[in-house]
């Protein structure tokens, strides 16, 4: 299930209350609502995480992540763990990204990357001018709903395969479906069979 999946990846609860940037959240940061993990919570949280991650960065990054969480009711460890896709490793390649989307919405020229990494910095970020800005705001919104969509679709799709799953197992033997699955889920299937006929001698 989806729920599984996210609780072995994500942060340990602890250390994302010891993070000093939340600290302005107070007991608000106890809040059940923000540690739920189901499909519209994580949604929101992915929404939130990949617009917060083209805003100015950490510890801001984690501040905006962390308030819009607790406004839209998202799933507050991974709305701040996503902010931490833009980072000293990859602020280069990413702002440039922006960057040149900008220049091509609004006609301009643009550095080649070798001149862009010579020039940029994070201080300096803002002497790029309108087209990073543009860039940021486009790639901003994209991701929002890139992220909200695509786990609320991938969410469902899973949700369903579980379903079919289920059906498969106490069915017949359904060799179309089989085809698709792995050889984990088949050794599943028979283990469950297995079980089945165990109980029906006892």
């Amino acid at each position: 299930m989806p729920k599984k999946f996210f609780k072995r990846y994500l942060p340990d609860a602890s250390r994302i209350k010891d993070i000093k940037a939340l600290e302005f959240l107070g007991e608000r940061l106890h809040s059940p609502n923000l540690w739920h993990l189901n499909r519209h919570s994580v949604a929101r949280a992915f929404a939130i995480g990949l617009w917060a991650m083209y805003t100015p960065p950490l510890p801001w990054q984690q501040i905006l992540a962390a308030a819009l969480a607790f406004y839209f009711n998202a799933n507050l460890p991974i709305s701040v763990a996503l902010v931490w896709i833009t980072n000293p490793l990859t602020w280069v390649p990413m702002y440039y990204l922006a960057y040149k989307i900008g220049t091509l919405i609004l006609g301009m020229p643009a550095f080649g990357f070798d001149r862009f990494a010579e020039l940029f910095t994070i201080e300096k970020a803002l002497e790029l001018g309108t087209p990073l800005l543009v860039g940021c705001l486009v790639l901003m919104h994209v991701g929002a709903l890139a992220g909200y969509f695509g786990v609320q679709c991938l969410w469902r799709r899973a949700v369903l395969h579980q379903r079919e799953l289920r059906r498969f197992r106490d069915g017949a033997l359904n060799t179309a479906i089989l085809v698709r699955e792995s050889h984990r889920t088949y050794r599943k299937f028979l283990e469950h069979r297995y079980k089945q006929r165990r109980q029906g001698r006892e």
